[in-house]
C-alpha cells in the first residue's frame, strides 16, 4: 500500500499569509491536529500543529487573530517521499518527536500529511488481518494435516 493512501483526503492547508486564527480554523474544519503552511505554489513553507498553538499562542498570549501563522510555523520541515515505507515514516516520526510527517514530491509540493493516527490504524488492521488468517489457517487444519 502507497504511504498517500493512509494520508487524509482532504489535506489541511493554508497559505503563507494566513493567520493563526485561521489556521486553527482550517484544523478544527479538518478535524487535524496540524496544518501545512503553503506558498503560491502549494510547496510546503512549514507546519502548525495543536502544539504550536498551546506554546506557541496560548501560554505566550498572542492573539491568533492578529499573528500571522509564518512567525509561529515551525520551518524547516521534515518531509518524506511517496516511496517511503511505512516502517521507515514510523521510524521517522517516533525518532524527530513528531506526529504529522508531509508528503511531497521531488519538488517539495505537497501531496498529503501523513499522522501518527493514520500509520497506527493501519498497523492494527494489518496485524488484524494477520490474526485472522492464523485463526482461519489453524481451525481449518484437519488432524495429521
Amino acid at each position: 500500500m502507497n504511504i498517500l493512501n493512509l494520508c487524509d483526503r482532504q489535506t489541511a492547508t493554508v497559505p503563507l499569509q494566513a493567520t493563526v486564527a485561521e489556521a486553527i480554523q482550517v484544523m478544527l474544519s479538518c478535524h487535524v491536529g496540524g496544518v501545512a503552511i503553503v506558498d503560491e505554489s502549494h510547496r510546503i513553507a512549514g507546519i502548525f500543529t495543536e502544539r504550536d498553538v498551546l506554546i506557541k499562542v496560548a501560554l505566550a498570549g498572542r492573539p491568533p487573530a492578529a499573528t500571522p501563522v509564518r512567525e509561529l510555523m515551525t520551518s524547516p520541515v521534515k518531509t518524506a517521499s511517496p516511496a517511503v515505507g511505512h516502517g521507515e515514516a514510523l521510524t521517522t516520526m517516533l525518532d524527530g518527536h513528531f506526529r504529522h510527517l508531509p508528503i511531497v514530491d521531488d519538488g517539495g509540493k505537497l501531496l498529503g500529511i501523513l499522522s501518527l493516527r493514520h500509520l497506527l490504524q493501519w498497523r492494527a488492521d494489518d496485524l488484524s488481518h494477520e490474526l485472522d488468517a492464523l485463526e482461519q489457517y489453524y481451525t481449518n487444519d484437519s488432524p495429521g494435516g
